[in-house]
């Protein structure tokens, strides 16, 4: 079964470790981990972030004579000239239960989804992302409190273990043709915009805290906090604030900021990093990180 690999070094890494056939390799982050590894063991195959629409690319790859292609985390399209240089198919892996959460940033769209459980997929490779027929998927259960980057890590196993798992299929024989999605049940995940990264205080608190998890760590959730442009790393939703305030208002308790919020809870905030500040005298720098208490200095007291 020959091969050709396209995405993050550790998925060619731990094919070669397996004993795939891997024809050639197309690494998107030459630099991730594993690059040095995959270099040493297929000498020749490797390729760093070419275009896939350059036909001395595409001329390289019909070459190799690939019998399948397998994608893991290949940061663009892969276009149907390309797609079709595999009889046996082109298989990818997204990290959500496929038709749900399509999209660049699956991740985000899930925890502020509110999801109990996510997943991996794996699914041939069609010209439109993520639309292919199902082939397998793993289901993930979502934690309490974990942000993006926290769920993102945890679902590298299950999502390499579908990879590896394609490749030993195919070479068992496997005919792997999926099962159609149903595009009744897609929902987007395209990465979020500003706006959608806001936090709009007129909202209630559980929603909210699962923004901040959803932007977590990178790029967090926007909110202005005196004169200072912060994004909230961490949060907690308090069940009640004083009836005084207005959502977006600040109070102090147990030492620590609290923002009064649409549903006449409040969100306590446990961590924050600093975007930009308009108060020349604060003693803040852009991109620091303050946590608990520390946080108060940038919300002046009435």
């Amino acid at each position: 079964m020959r091969i050709s690999y396209f995405g993050l070094p550790l998925g060619a890494a731990l094919l070669l470790g397996s004993g795939a056939n891997l024809v050639t390799i197309a690494l998107g982050h030459p630099d991730a981990l594993g690059a040095r590894r995959v270099r040493r063991c297929a000498t020749g195959l490797v390729m760093d972030k070419p275009s896939l629409d350059d036909p001395a690319v595409v001329a390289r790859i019909a070459t190799a004579k690939p019998d399948a292609i397998l994608s893991w985390f290949w940061p663009k399209r892969i276009p149907p000239t390309v797609l079709s240089l595999a009889p046996r198919g082109a298989f990818g892996v997204h990290p959500s239960l496929l038709p749900r959460h399509r999209g660049g940033d699956p991740y985000f769209h899930a925890l502020l989804a509110g999801d109990a459980e996510t997943g991996v997929t794996l699914h041939r490779l069609e010209a439109e992302y993520d639309t292919g027929a199902i082939v397998d998927a793993i289901r993930v259960p979502i934690l309490d409190g974990e942000n993006a980057w926290q769920l993102a890590r945890r679902m590298d196993r299950p999502s390499l273990r579908l990879l590896l798992g394609c490749a030993d299929r195919l070479a068992h024989g496997e005919l792997l043709e999926g099962v159609p999605q149903d595009d009744a049940l897609a929902t987007p995940a395209d990465p979020p915009s500003e706006d959608d990264l806001a936090l709009d205080w007129d909202r209630d608190a559980t929603h909210l805290v699962r923004l901040c998890r959803a932007a977590a760590p990178s790029p967090g959730a926007i909110a202005q906090l005196g004169e200072t442009l912060v994004a909230v790393l961490s949060a907690r939703a308090v069940a009640s604030a004083p009836v005084v305030l207005e959502p977006g208002e600040a109070f102090f308790e147990g030492g620590l900021v609290h923002v009064r919020t649409g549903d006449g809870g409040a969100l306590a905030l446990d961590h924050v990093r600093i975007e930009e500040t308009e108060d020349e005298s604060a003693a803040v720098e852009v991109g620091q990180e303050l946590r608990g208490a520390a946080i108060a200095r940038l919300v002046p007291r009435v």
